[in-house]
């Protein structure tokens, strides 16, 4: 995504019109719409303006993507007691159908006895909750698999 992409959609996702943003930051509204169009840029002390403005951070504003923002929103509001009630391997089954089937083909069991030791060093090592250490314990796998290639 562009830098004039992710202007517009931040400015839109904030529900503020050009018109608007250019009377904060004291500029024309033509000078907002030749930055949403890549006609020209923002300086960075625009851009800090624009980020503040936006409640982002300027590297999220460079960045803005909409869907990204809509799902990182989602999962700061879920309570615990919705998350909870969501079967997420029914949910991420849907994705990533291996999740619905694998249980017919691997021996659970193995690696069970296997991550329930790894679990338990982790919160005896480092005095972590079941929900952390199993947390800890997805994102090193996370890790591991990022540096396989």
């Amino acid at each position: 995504m562009n830098l004039g992409n992710s202007l517009c959609n931040a400015r839109k996702k904030s529900g503020l019109s050009q018109e608007e943003v250019a009377e904060k930051l004291g500029v024309s509204r033509q000078t907002i719409s030749k930055w949403e169009t890549d006609e020209t840029a923002p300086d960075i002390h625009q851009s800090q303006k624009l980020a503040l403005l936006y409640h982002l951070t300027l590297d999220e504003l460079v960045a803005f993507d909409v869907e990204l923002k809509r799902i990182e929103q989602a999962i700061e509001n879920t309570s615990e007691e919705v998350q909870k009630r969501v079967n997420w391997t029914t949910v991420w089954s849907k994705k990533y159908p291996i999740l619905s089937t694998y249980q017919k083909e691997v021996a659970i069991n193995k690696y069970a006895v296997e991550l329930k030791k790894l679990l338990n060093d982790l919160k005896r090592d480092y005095g972590y909750s079941d929900v952390d250490a199993c947390l800890v314990l997805k994102d090193i796998l996370a890790h591991v698999w990022n540096e396989k290639g």
